[in-house]
Formats: structure tokens, sequence, C-alpha cells
């Protein structure tokens, strides 16, 4: 298969190349990651968070390339007796030891997810978020998968689906809607989510999204459509 920027789209793609600059600049951070937030959501400042006895973990947004443009693998979690049961989120997962970085627990739970890892490059991160009910402090990492072709090995017992959310759809208005979600028995929340394909995406998953748009919506990084 030839190489060329309507079927591939190397490091050296304009738009590739424009989004690891906007990610060295500062971050849209924590104000624009809670309007994505649902109402009763803890907020926790710097000083708050470190008298916080969180856990570590990592997940990884990967910008990905077919025919049709860009676009972020997404995974749906399987219905089980759990915090995050069904829930639509980016591949990753909680930082072990031998991992030595948060990049590496990134990119590792997105190999043992959907068999991606090869060919990834890192283009830099996203401001962090707590997640009160499982105390996780979760830390986003911007990769890109800089290959012609995408061969996924789904981990069935981790993943019940895989979905693709297009850039081009992402920054669409109309895609944010609301809703009132029951993560757990008698517990109704009201919040704003994304609807990818008729699917709920909210929560951290949604605020880590939001901060990514806020970037992507930038003048000069808009200019390119993602193509």
């Amino acid at each position: 298969m030839s190489s060329s920027i309507d079927t591939f789209a190397g490091m050296n793609h304009p738009f590739i190349k424009s989004l690891k600059h906007a990610l060295t600049l500062p971050l849209p951070g924590s104000e624009v990651q809670f309007e994505m937030a649902h109402v009763k959501r803890e907020k926790l400042n710097k000083e708050e968070l470190n008298n916080v006895n969180y856990r570590k973990s990592a997940v990884l947004l990967l910008i990905c390339k077919n025919k049709n443009g860009f676009f972020i693998p997404l995974t749906e979690r399987h219905v089980y007796n759990g915090l995050h049961s069904g829930q639509i989120s980016l591949p990753g997962g909680k930082y072990d030891e031998k991992d030595f970085t948060l990049e590496e627990t990134a990119f590792r739970e997105c190999f043992e997810e959907i068999g991606l890892r090869n060919e990834i490059e890192l283009l830099g991160a996203l401001s962090p978020v707590y997640i009160p009910v499982s105390k996780f402090l979760v830390h986003p990492f911007v990769g890109y998968l800089n290959v012609e072709e995408i061969n996924y090995s789904i981990n069935e017992s981790e993943v019940k689906n895989l979905i693709e959310l297009e850039l081009n759809e992402l920054i669409k208005p109309e895609l944010v809607k609301q809703t009132t979600v029951e993560p757990v028995l008698g517990l109704k929340l009201k919040t704003p989510y994304f609807d990818v394909k008729g699917k709920i995406v909210w929560g951290a998953t949604a605020m880590i999204l939001n901060e990514f748009k806020s970037i992507l919506t930038k003048e000069t990084i808009a200019s390119f459509q993602f193509r």
C-alpha cells in the first residue's frame, strides 16, 4: 500500500505536527474538563488533592487514521458488579510499579485491551482527572498510531465493544447532550455526555475528551479538518 496524505498520515502530516506543538502549550485544564462533569462531581484543587490518598492510573487517547480521517478508539466495558460497569472509556488502567512511568502504563494497557502498541508515538499529555468514587488520579496521554493499516486484537474479557470516535464528529456541538445516569442502584446523576454512535460517553472520559476537543477547535488545529 502506498503512503499518501489521503490514505495514511505519518508523523510529518501537518495536523499531527500542529497537534504535537499545541500539547506543549498551556492546557485548558479543569475549567474545560468540568464542562462535561455531572452536577455533583467533587472538584479538588492541587492542595486538596495532595491530602487525598489517591491511586495513580493512566489512559491513552490514541489518534488513528483510516480512509475516512482521524479517529480515537474507545472501549465499552462489560456490565459487571462494579463502579464503572458498562461505561465507555479510553484504553487504560492502574499504574503498576513494573511500568516505571505513567506513560508506560498507558501504552501497556492499550496493548492489553485492544492490541495496539508498536509504532505509537507519544505526542503529549492532557490534564489529570481525579475520580472521587474510585479515588483514581487519571493521567491522560495523547499518542499517534503511525501505521498504514490498523490491526486490533481485542481482549474480550475486558472489552465488550470497540467504538471509533471520528475527530470531525467530536468537535460538533450537537454531539453534547444531557441525560440522567444511575452508576449504582439508587444514585441518579444529571450529566452532560457525548453521544457517540448512540452510546453515552460521560464521566472522566467525557472530561478528558472535552479538554482535547478544546485544543482541536483552536483555529490553527481546526483548519486541517482532521483529514
